[in-house]
């Protein structure tokens, strides 16, 4: 068997395969040392030739075992820990941030359900409530594999409070769940950001309005900006900043290679692009359509206050990922 030397160097500065690696090399030894011996006295080298035959077993059971760890880490690290919830007002005015924020009260109730930690990252409210955009932070490792496929085009269809005629009218707003990774799939050059500060808005205490810890950041080669204030410094801010711009884009990437290899995808759900209807929601018919499964839910009530789980599952199971997903 080939051992890696650059791969065994590796082994021995991971703290989770230290030991083995450490165990791995004082069998080398032996085995080199027994090899020794054969070579200088002829009578001993068919006990030699056993010795570091079963020398050698046992090397390349560690040499697997620390394989299975690191390759293990690996699958850690890919896995999302949380993400980015954005939500942003589309065609329709008013109404259309009212939903907007309506959409994003509907995740946030599902998540707290779930007991998973949420927070507000930014939010821009509309003249008459609502969001025109909001950006929030979902922190569980299932919370993924929930909410993939939210990403896309949501319809509302519903008479506006303000509508005095009776009419029913279509409104529009836009959701892209983000993935958040411990070590991202794609490297930000840091020439490539501009950084500005400003003082927070909103609620937080007399903090927010005297120093400037809001942090916004621009990504100059895609003109992808992000901001955060949630939190109360202003390097705690540019963190969750850089790990949001960092989630959109590698969100970007991944939805352009979704794109390219379409016709190839055939269990896929749309190719995770947000500016694809995905769903409509009809209050006047209390119906809740997806477009890309062609089912319908009844139960609007229910459903906008957090009770989505059966479209999720419903969506996990048109993609074969039902089973895998309810066993972790």
């Amino acid at each position: 068997m080939e051992y890696i030397e650059e791969e065994l160097q590796a082994f021995r500065d991971n703290h989770k395969t230290q030991f083995l690696a450490g165990q791995f090399d004082e069998l080398t030894k032996k085995q080199e040392e027994s090899i020794a011996v054969g070579q200088s006295d002829p009578e001993m080298a068919l006990l030699v030739e056993e010795e570091v035959s079963a020398l050698e077993t046992q090397r390349q059971a560690l040499y697997g075992e620390m394989q299975k760890i690191t390759a293990a880490i690996k699958v850690e690290e890919d896995k999302p820990y949380g993400v980015i919830l954005e939500v942003r007002a589309g065609a329709g005015g008013d109404e259309a941030a009212l939903f907007a924020e309506q959409l994003a009260n509907m995740y946030l109730s599902y998540a707290g359900l779930q007991g998973w930690l949420c927070s507000v990252e930014n939010e821009s409210r509309g003249s008459a409530g609502g969001y025109k955009e909001a950006t929030f932070e979902i922190i569980h490792p299932k919370a993924y594999d929930d909410l993939r496929y939210e990403t896309g085009v949501h319809r509302v269809q519903r008479i506006p409070v303000t509508e005095k005629a009776g009419r029913i009218h279509t409104s529009t707003a836009s959701v892209a769940i983000l993935p958040m990774r411990r070590k991202p799939t794609i490297e930000v050059n840091p020439t490539d950001i501009q950084m500005e500060f400003s003082r927070s808005g909103g609620a937080g205490g007399q903090n927010v309005n005297k120093v400037e810890t809001a942090v916004r950041l621009v990504h100059i080669p895609t003109g992808i900006e992000v901001r955060s204030q949630s939190e109360r410094s202003q390097l705690k801010n540019r963190e969750k900043a850089m790990t949001i711009l960092t989630a959109k884009l590698e969100a970007m990437h991944e939805e352009e290679e979704a794109k390219a290899h379409a016709s190839e995808r055939k269990d896929q759900i749309g190719t995770g692009d947000r500016s694809e209807k995905i769903r409509t929601y009809n209050f006047p018919q209390n119906r809740i359509t997806d477009h890309r499964i062609k089912v319908s839910w009844h139960n609007i009530e229910g459903t906008m206050a957090g009770g989505i789980g059966p479209m999720i599952e419903a969506l996990k199971e048109a993609t074969g990922t039902g089973s895998d997903v309810a066993s972790t």
